[in-house]
């Protein structure tokens, strides 16, 4: 009898120790409010998503908030951030704070907004807190300088908006107001959440991150025609070295991919062809 019992005892403990091997891995815990994004109808239909297929690291850079505190960039590890460079003054800027504020509050542990105020003045800083404190603003905020710009390629325009991937670096960049629906779906597509929004990697020749601009094999209003190949290759490279004169901090070739209007960039384009024309 004491045998069988113990046979008995050695068959149940084998029995729970495969029960043991075979069950899944605990799966990592998910909080409510992740739990709640992944519910319910998938949003984005009718949304157009676009990123960079050359991702660009983002500039080594440090930030203080408004208290004069330093913004711990480790925090934005494994998140999706948006770099909003905005302005106390700026209408645009004004008009899409309540989206922003909006999409942290329903992001909040997948999104990361850091307000990158460009306001300038001996009273910028009590002004920039007054303004976040009446508007209630739910991000840090932090007041940047020139030398911060043009770690950007310069900010030429505000609001403009820089979009980070969870691996920390830049796959967008927005020129004015924001389109609260295309930027949550950039969002949930950033963050590996349901979206029916159309998501597209394209071709990045600076269309979307202008320092992608070097990539460029044309120019707006600018005719290559009748150009060598390495012709060609010298007038780009001096495009994308020699600064833009309208005032907006650029290249030529930025200025002339970002506004293919500009009366300024399009004729020193052109001069430049013309001198490398000449030097055959």
């Amino acid at each position: 009898m004491r045998v069988l019992a113990l046979a008995g005892i050695l068959l149940a403990a084998t029995a729970c120790s495969n029960t043991s091997a075979e069950s899944p891995a605990p799966k990592p815990a998910v909080s409510p409010a992740t739990a709640a994004l992944t519910q319910g109808p998938v949003p984005g239909a009718g949304v157009k998503v676009v990123l960079s297929d050359k991702p660009l690291p983002l500039p080594v850079f440090s930030l203080t908030d408004l208290d004069g505190k330093t913004i711990d960039q480790s925090a934005w590890k494994g998140k999706v951030v948006l770099l909003n460079f905005w302005a106390t003054w700026c209408g645009p800027c004004r008009a899409e704070i309540p989206d922003l504020i909006n999409l942290q509050n329903k992001y909040k542990d997948q999104l990361v907004i850091i307000g990158m105020s460009v306001d300038e003045g001996k009273n910028a800083a009590a002004d920039v807190k007054k303004f976040v404190t009446d508007h209630q603003m739910n991000y840090a905020v932090a007041i940047v300088d020139e030398k911060i710009e043009k770690l950007f390629g310069g900010v030429s325009s505000i609001p403009s908006t820089f979009v980070l991937n969870t691996d920390g670096k830049m796959v967008q960049r927005h020129l004015g107001t924001l389109r609260a629906e295309v930027t949550e779906q950039e969002v949930r597509a950033l963050a590996k959440l349901p979206t029916n929004a159309e998501i597209s990697v394209v071709e990045d020749t600076g269309q979307v991150l202008k320092a992608n601009s070097a990539y460029a094999t044309s120019i707006p209003g600018i005719d290559f025609a009748g150009m060598t190949a390495e012709q060609k290759t010298t007038a780009l490279k001096r495009m994308n070295e020699e600064s833009c004169t309208c005032g907006c901090k650029q290249t030529v070739a930025g200025c002339r991919i970002d506004d293919p209007t500009c009366e300024t960039s399009l004729p020193l384009a052109k001069k430049i062809v013309e001198d490398v024309k000449k030097k055959k």
